[in-house]
């Protein structure tokens, strides 16, 4: 059995009983980074052997994985942040188990996305969650698709990219498409900022951008409400 546990994104009054109960009743936890799951681990008192699960060793243990797995263990994958395979690892042991017929539970839990989509007050019964943008030569086709999209967009971002990100927003989208971004989401300096994608360069030009990211943009049909 394989559980998909998502973890608090800041807050870990987020963190639910069921989470908590699962963990604890794991034979082996999945983490991304040991550093900040032991936090986590720690903070609820959750004893249980963790082995390292991202994106630059799944290929290499997956196998191993899988082997546990076939032999009736209880494993759970948990991220740094949010839930697994929302940006971050956890598709290909999906997606393996999910070959090898073996269950799999995803509980229900903390996305940075749904907070951010809900406060941005712009249309939510359709949108596109595109995560992080592509670098380098697929950047600018996807941006060209996104300055065509009607629905609702949802984007992904680092401090260090930020400013980059909006003036590439500006190219393609113009300068007065309506933009939200949220930073630190549940975080003691949690702060949602509402304005034009212009208004948001000049003022994370004049603030320097600190924490992680979600960028909720308007979609193109929508403009003018």
């Amino acid at each position: 059995m394989l559980y998909i546990v998502p973890t608090p994104i800041g807050n870990l009054e987020d963190f639910s009983f069921r989470s908590i109960r699962i963990l604890k009743e794991s034979d082996l936890i999945l983490v991304e980074n040991i550093f900040f799951s032991k936090k986590l681990l720690n903070y609820f008192n959750i004893d249980k052997p963790i082995k390292t699960y991202h994106i630059f060793n799944e290929h290499k243990i997956i196998h191993d994985i899988l082997k546990k797995l076939k032999e009736g263990k209880i494993l759970s994958l948990i991220s740094n942040a949010g839930t697994p395979s929302i940006s971050d690892p956890g598709y290909l042991l999906i997606k393996y188990c999910i070959k090898a017929k073996i269950e799999i539970d995803c509980l229900p839990g903390s996305t940075a996305f749904v907070p951010a989509l809900v406060n941005s007050g712009f249309p939510i019964n359709e949108f596109v969650f595109m995560g992080f943008l592509p670098s380098k030569n697929k950047r600018k086709k996807k941006l060209k698709y996104l300055s065509k999209e009607n629905k609702t967009i949802v984007l992904y971002e680092s401090p260090h990219k930020l400013v980059k990100t909006l003036y590439d927003l500006q190219l393609f989208l113009g300068l007065e498409k309506r933009i939200t971004i949220c930073r630190e989401l549940s975080k003691k300096f949690q702060e949602i900022i509402r304005g034009t994608i212009q208004e948001m360069t000049i003022y994370f030009n004049k603030n320097i951008p600190r924490g992680e990211f979600v960028i909720v943009l308007e979609g193109q049909k929508d403009k003018n409400k």
